[in-house]
């Protein structure tokens, strides 16, 4: 592969910041939406995107694509928030003969292990922060199930493996570029997982 044009500012030696990665984010969101990337290349380019440290790295990532970024939305008229937090990017819900649950306004790391035993696990994203523009929520039911509901626009992509149970995942019809990716995989046995798109409440 060429190599990408030198930055005019001079700036490729520099540290990448986190509005770095969301302005790479979107391009890629945006040239998978015209064609010019497989869902393939888009998953690894923004695996990429979160281990690159500089300026210039990022810039390998766009720098064959016909795009631009696009103009950031005025606040009150934004669909999706990205807020990198520091500290683990990684949660664990267990329900075990009982019940777990994450609704309203709360903050989705970039993995959910989402375990439910004779139980059941609810992950409502309808409100929520999102820390990463993919999220991967690995499943394990054992006569139980895992709900998980997501904003409208958001693709939806099932990868996980039914034994005497399934999976029943519903992405948007007219999945939104620049919203987030939320990858469901996983094992259910006796069990089940449901994923399916929920309109965002007015404010």
């Amino acid at each position: 592969m060429e190599n990408p044009p030198e930055r005019r500012d001079g700036a490729s030696h520099l540290r990448a910041s986190d509005a770095d990665r969301e302005r790479v984010a979107e391009m890629l969101g945006q040239a998978m939406a015209t064609g010019q990337l497989s869902h393939d290349e888009y998953s690894e380019r923004l695996d990429t995107l979160y281990q690159v440290k500089t300026v210039g790295e990022l810039d390998v990532l766009t720098h064959d694509l016909q795009v631009a970024p696009r103009p950031r939305p005025a606040p009150a008229e934004a669909s999706y928030s990205y807020d990198p937090a520091p500290g683990g990017q990684s949660e664990k819900l267990v329900a075990v003969f009982s019940g777990s649950q994450r609704t309203g306004r709360w903050r989705v790391r970039r993995r959910i292990d989402a375990i439910a035993v004779f139980g059941g696990v609810e992950l409502d994203m309808s409100d929520a922060i999102f820390e990463s523009p993919q999220v991967e929520v690995r499943v394990t039911a054992v006569f139980g199930g895992v709900d998980i509901k997501v904003p409208e626009g958001v693709e939806v992509r099932c990868e996980g493996t039914g034994i005497f149970g399934g999976f029943d995942v519903r992405g948007s019809a007219e999945p939104d570029p620049n919203a987030p990716v939320v990858i469901v995989r996983g094992l259910a046995v006796f069990g089940g997982a449901g994923g399916r798109p929920r309109k965002r409440k007015k404010r």
